[in-house]
């Protein structure tokens, strides 16, 4: 596929390969954009700004309403190319088709809801005849940088919000996945997008998402990815305004009370759902001591069950991994965490970028795959003695983006929800739930700011206040 620069379709000599994460297959070739496609994308930005600020909130409105028509009618499409550049299964690649089709309709609707507000001016002394209201304007030029595991859903949580806030975007997909992206565009485009007011550039990050960062014409950076890569886009950004999704290690924390058939069943669809490669998979699953043993004996039995495999495949559970060398790091933790003297109940062998979907028991919190991200199809399992340990180890942590608890105990649940350390509360269900239309967003090194169409405009647009200063009234 070429990229869209300046309002064209693009190619260049050099290309970078997209290929099936499951047998390694090439399906297609983007461009590798340059330090001076990045010039050009953002000056022709500029421009779109200004058209895009011109429309109005009901001609933006309308542009992302065909573009979310266009997105239902090209579901089928949509939900194979999903699957076959980032490797989920083809149920899932059809799921996140839908939910950015939503995630666009509710940035339409978005699009007519900028309100501002009057300011009671009259309460500070000496200003009984001023008027004061405010107004929200576009920040101008969005950067959207957009990770591999959603690769269509998550450009809709910027590109979406941006458009309808009345900027101009500049999308740099995720290398491995560029073609959904890309997509997205050319649906954007048909529904009537102003051509400068989106620009798509393909490419590898520190070249191309180093030099859009840097650009002090861009206002907005908005980034899903690593806390790493995080930390690295806000040195560089400067004076921007920021949004920063950045990684986690979800805990679900199940007390003495909970419903173990639920428990299982969020388990397996929070930690195992797009092999693992989600940001607030279930990664940790706290146990108090008197149901630990039990639920370690139903997660054995049932994940042993999970068929990883090719994702084009109806019996497929659990598709590969992005890369075979994230295959290969999976296996490595969980090796070593059994060096270290944790259980691996099932699963856990690696078949190039494949991971049979693993369960390890009395995990410790010193060990890499408790601590760190681990990304992959594998949950953890350690026991708590109290409720008190139990919040202790869920917000042992430097992430926050999502936390879970099973419990009938309303008091123990919403002194859950306050005390731990998290974005995101989920109480019986596991951390892995996201509605498109909510806030979201994490603490501490989780990132900051909000997506949701609603309160990403809020992050993509800027506040200003008018005072009217009113003459005295005629005798």
């Amino acid at each position: 596929m070429k990229m869209f620069l300046a309002g064209q379709w693009v190619e260049r000599s050099e290309v970078l390969e997209v290929r099936h994460p499951y047998d390694g297959s090439l399906v297609d070739t983007v461009p590798q954009a340059t330090e001076e496609d990045v010039q050009t994308a953002v000056a022709a930005a500029e421009k779109g700004a200004r058209q895009m600020r011109r429309l109005s909130a009901y001609d933006r409105y309308r542009i992302l309403r065909r573009a979310a028509e266009l997105m239902a009618e090209r579901q089928t499409m949509l939900g194979e190319l999903i699957s076959r550049e980032e490797g989920k299964v083809l149920r899932e690649g059809h799921y996140e088709a839908q939910r950015a089709t939503i995630t666009m309709e509710v940035s339409a609707e978005e699009a007519k809801r900028l309100y501002g507000e009057v300011l009671p001016m009259d309460g500070a002394p000496g200003a009984e005849r001023k008027f004061g209201f405010t107004l929200r304007v576009p920040c101008g030029i969005v950067v959207a940088i957009t990770p591999f595991n959603f690769p269509l859903n998550l450009v809709c949580h910027k590109v979406g919000p941006a458009l309808a806030a009345g900027n101009a975007v500049i999308v740099k997909p995720a290398t491995d996945t560029p073609l959904s992206a890309l997509k997205l565009v050319e649906i954007l485009l048909e529904a009537g997008l102003p051509p400068l007011a989106v620009q798509c550039l393909t490419g590898r990050g520190p070249q191309v998402g180093h030099a859009l960062c840097a650009d002090p014409r861009v206002r907005k950076i908005s980034f899903t990815g690593s806390a790493e890569v995080g930390e690295k886009i806000c040195r560089v950004a400067g004076l921007k305004r920021v949004t920063m999704e950045l990684g986690s290690n979800s805990p679900l924390i199940v007390l003495d009370d909970a419903d173990l058939n639920k428990v299982t069943e969020a388990t397996l669809v929070c930690g195992y759902t797009n092999a693992g490669q989600v940001c607030i998979s279930a990664q940790r699953v706290i146990a108090s001591q008197p149901v630990y043993e039990e639920l370690v004996e139903r997660l054995r039995e049932s994940v042993s069950k999970l068929v990883a495999g090719d994702p084009f495949s109806p019996q497929t559970t659990v598709g590969p991994l992005i890369r075979s060398a994230d295959a290969q790091r999976v296996e490595e933790w969980i090796q070593e965490a059994v060096g270290q003297g944790a259980r691996l109940l099932c699963g856990g062998r690696r078949r190039q970028s494949i991971v049979e979907p693993a369960v390890l028991a009395e995990v410790r919190p010193d060990m890499r795959v408790y601590r760190d991200e681990l990304f992959g199809p594998a949950v953890c399992l350690a026991r708590a003695s109290s409720f008190d340990e139990a919040i202790h180890l869920a917000n042992d942590s430097r992430y926050g983006l999502s936390a879970a608890v099973f419990t009938q105990d309303i008091d123990r649940a919403l002194a859950f929800a306050q005390r731990v350390e998290s974005g995101n509360i989920h109480i019986n269900w596991g951390p892995q739930w996201r509605a498109d239309f909510m806030p979201y967003g994490g603490l501490k090194q989780s990132g900051m700011g909000k997506e949701g169409p609603r309160y990403a405009i809020e992050e993509m647009t800027e506040l200003k206040t008018v005072v009217v200063h009113l003459s005295e009234p005629a005798e």
